[in-house]
């Protein structure tokens, strides 16, 4: 669903400045998916800093945003790890699990290891040149919480989180949604939406002579995470700024946007009449 339109973007109704909104996308590899956070650099209010360890995916992230700024670390724990290869986009820093993936239909051949690589990783802690996250997307195939649990210093200030989380696990010791969602909560966080939900069929039953096509068994979802708005005391205006413009833009949350503009409104943040000309400008 594309963003709602408005006479002024709502970047412009709250002041917010030119690339002041800071993206981290870890596991950025391009597959020729619009990412969800592209119209926020159209609207040139935000700067967006992607990380891949693969050398060829990190070279076409620097073509396709040749302002932007392209990493190659594998982020994780800092620690050293192996690397398993495997094809269809499942390589990960954890052991593909076959018990698991013999679950589901058309995942022990996408699961199959083709090589093991040694990787160094680093902490996100630790990356000087990234500034605090405003707005962080992860995909890295169940290392998620190894990042996160070590990324808590730039994630201090953040406002939104999509993040790949897993219901039934395809790697070893892989950590599940629960866990997850444990830390987030810990970090101030709350589940906000499902930017998509993938459910699978389970083997050897297949519908319409198509392994994709599920049946209900879920696998996994890009969960939307958001800073607590609920106790919308604990966030500056400055936060609640750049949480609305997110939530326009990236997931068609209106109801999220005028929430923070009624605070930002109360705290003379923004002009009184804010809410009313955004809601307006959505059915204009």
């Amino acid at each position: 669903m594309p963003a709602p339109k408005t006479a002024r973007t709502i970047a412009e109704i709250l002041s917010v400045k030119p690339r002041s909104i800071s993206i981290a996308d870890i596991g950025a590899a391009y597959y020729a998916q619009k990412p969800v956070y592209k119209s926020l650099l159209d609207a040139s209010v935000a700067r967006l800093y992607a990380f891949d360890a693969d050398e060829k995916q990190a070279s076409e992230l620097r073509t396709l945003y040749p302002n932007e700024t392209i990493f190659q670390h594998a982020i994780a724990d800092g620690a050293d790890h192996t690397l398993y290869v495997c094809p269809a986009g499942m390589t990960s820093l954890l052991e593909p699990d076959p018990e698991a993936l013999a679950f589901f239909n058309s995942f022990p051949e996408w699961g199959k290891v083709e090589k093991t690589i040694p990787v160094k990783t680093r902490k996100l802690d630790d990356i000087a040149e990234l500034p605090n996250v405003d707005f962080l997307k992860i995909d890295i195939q169940g290392t998620e919480l190894m990042a996160l649990k070590d990324g808590r210093k730039k994630l201090a200030q953040c406002v939104a989180i999509q993040i790949e989380v897993s219901f039934v696990t395809l790697y070893k010791n892989q950590p599940a949604f629960g866990e997850v969602d444990v830390e987030l909560r810990a970090q101030g966080f709350i589940p906000h939406c499902f930017a998509e939900l993938k459910q699978w069929s389970i083997a050897p039953t297949i519908r319409d002579g198509d392994p994709r096509v599920p049946f209900r068994q879920l696998l996994e979802a890009d969960l939307v995470y958001v800073r607590n708005v609920i106790k919308v005391l604990e966030l500056s205006s400055e936060q609640l700024r750049k949480l609305a413009v997110i939530a326009h833009f990236c997931y068609t949350s209106p109801d999220l946007v005028v929430r923070c503009i009624i605070e930002l409104q109360k705290r003379k943040d923004a002009p009184a009449g804010a809410a009313q000309e955004y809601l307006t400008g959505l059915s204009a």
